[in-house]
C-alpha cells in the first residue's frame, strides 16, 4: 500500500510518517517547506525517515495542481492523508487570503486528484476550531458549526464541506478528523507549550492572554497518531470524528506543569484575550471510541514531562551538534 501524506514534514505529519514506516507502508510526502516557521525544523523532523527506502519526499506546493498531478501519476497511491495547511488562529486574521488559498484551494486540488486517480480513502486533518465558542460542552460532531470565529476555522470548515461534496458526487470514502490542540515533541515553535517552555527556560517573560482560565483539550501527538492509523484501517463512506483527550486544562494549570517540569518559575505578563481565540475546547470522543477504538493514553502531566525531556535533549544537540546534525539545527 502506498499512502500520500501532505504536510508530512510537519509536526503531526512526521510522527505519522514514522509510525507508518514501522508498519512497512510505502509513504509519499508532499511538503513545500514554507517559511511560516523555520524550514530547518521540518528537515530535522524527517531526518530519519529520508533514510528509509519506503519513503519518498517531494518539495512541492499543494496549490500547484500540475506538479501534484505528476506525483499522483508516478506513484500508485491508494490512500491520502491531507494534513498540509496554514495553521494558527491569529496569523489567519492577519492573512485571510493566504489561508483561503492554501487551505481551500489546496484541499480542492487534493480532492480533485483523488477523484481522477480513484483514491480508495481520503482523510482530512480538520480542527476543533470549527466549533467556535460553542457553549455546549463537550463538543460533539453533531453540534452546529456555523459560527467560526477566525478565518482559519472558516477554512477548516470549508475543507470539511468540500470533502463531503466530493464524497457525495464521486463516492470517495472520506473521513474528517477534528484534532484538538495537539502537542508533543516537534511541536511548532509558535504554539504555547513550546514557546512557554523555551521562554521560561531562558528566564524570559511569557504572555498570558486573559486571566489564565481559558481551557484547551490538550492531546498528545501519540494519541492523535493512534487515531489516524486506526482510521486508515477502517471502512466508511463519510464521517466526521473528534480526536481529543476529553480532559480540558486551564492555561494557568498548563503553565504550572511546565514550571514543575523545568524546575523554574515563569514571569507572566497578563494581556487581554485575543480576537479569534476560543474560550474553551472540549472533545466528546464517544464516536472515536466506537468507530476507531480510540482511547487516549497520555495525561497532560505525563505529556508535559515527556515534552520537556525532549526539549532538553534537543537543546543539548543544538548547543553541541555533531557534523551530521549541523544541517538540521541551524
Amino acid at each position: 500500500m502506498t499512502i500520500l501524506i501532505t504536510g508530512g514534514a510537519g509536526f503531526i505529519g512526521s510522527h505519522l510518517v514514522e509510525k507508518l514506516l514501522l508498519q512497512k507502508k510505502k509513504i509519499v510526502v508532499i511538503d513545500n517547506f514554507n517559511n511560516f516557521y523555520s524550514p530547518a525544523y521540518k528537515r530535522e523532523n524527517i531526518a530519519q525517515a529520508i533514510k528509509n527506502q519506503d519513503f519518498t519526499l517531494y518539495e512541492a506546493d499543494i496549490c500547484n495542481k500540475e506538479t501534484c498531478c505528476d506525483i499522483f501519476k508516478k506513484h500508485n497511491i491508494e490512500k491520502v492523508v491531507h494534513l498540509a495547511a496554514y495553521a494558527g488562529v491569529r496569523p489567519s486574521i492577519e492573512q485571510p487570503l493566504l489561508y483561503e488559498e492554501v487551505n481551500c484551494r489546496g484541499t480542492l486540488n487534493m480532492l480533485e486528484l483523488s477523484r481522477i486517480y480513484k483514491i480508495k480513502q481520503f482523510i482530512f486533518g480538520s480542527s476543533s476550531s470549527v466549533y467556535g465558542n460553542n457553549k455546549k460542552v463537550p463538543f460533539s460532531e453533531d453540534d452546529p458549526v456555523n459560527e467560526p470565529i477566525s478565518p482559519y476555522a472558516a477554512t477548516k470548515r470549508a475543507g470539511e464541506l468540500f470533502c463531503y461534496n466530493y464524497h457525495h458526487l464521486y463516492k470517495i470514502p472520506t473521513l474528517c478528523l477534528r484534532f484538538f490542540t495537539v502537542y508533543g515533541p516537534r511541536q511548532r515553535p509558535d504554539l504555547a507549550i513550546r514557546k512557554f517552555t523555551e521562554l521560561i527556560d531562558r528566564n524570559q517573560p511569557i504572555n498570558m492572554y486573559g486571566n489564565g482560565t481559558t481551557e484547551r483539550d490538550y492531546t498528545h501527538h501519540s494519541d492523535i497518531i493512534d487515531g489516524v492509523v486506526s482510521a486508515l484501517d477502517k471502512e466508511y463512506d463519510f464521517e466526521i470524528i473528534n480526536l481529543g483527550d476529553s480532559r480540558p486544562v486551564q492555561l494557568k494549570r498548563l503553565i504550572e506543569l511546565i514550571e514543575q517540569a523545568l524546575g523554574k518559575k515563569a514571569q507572566i505578563i497578563e494581556l487581554p484575550e485575543q480576537p479569534g481565540d476560543m474560550h474553551r475546547t472540549y472533545a466528546d470522543i464517544r464516536k472515536a471510541e466506537r468507530f476507531l477504538k480510540y482511547k487516549p493514553k497520555v495525561s497532560i502531566e505525563q505529556g508535559i514531562r515527556l515534552f520537556v525531556t525532549w526539549y532538553k535533549e534537543r537543546k543539548k544537540k543544538t548547543e553541541h551538534p555533531n557534523k551530521n546534525e549541523l544541517e538540521f539545527v541551524r
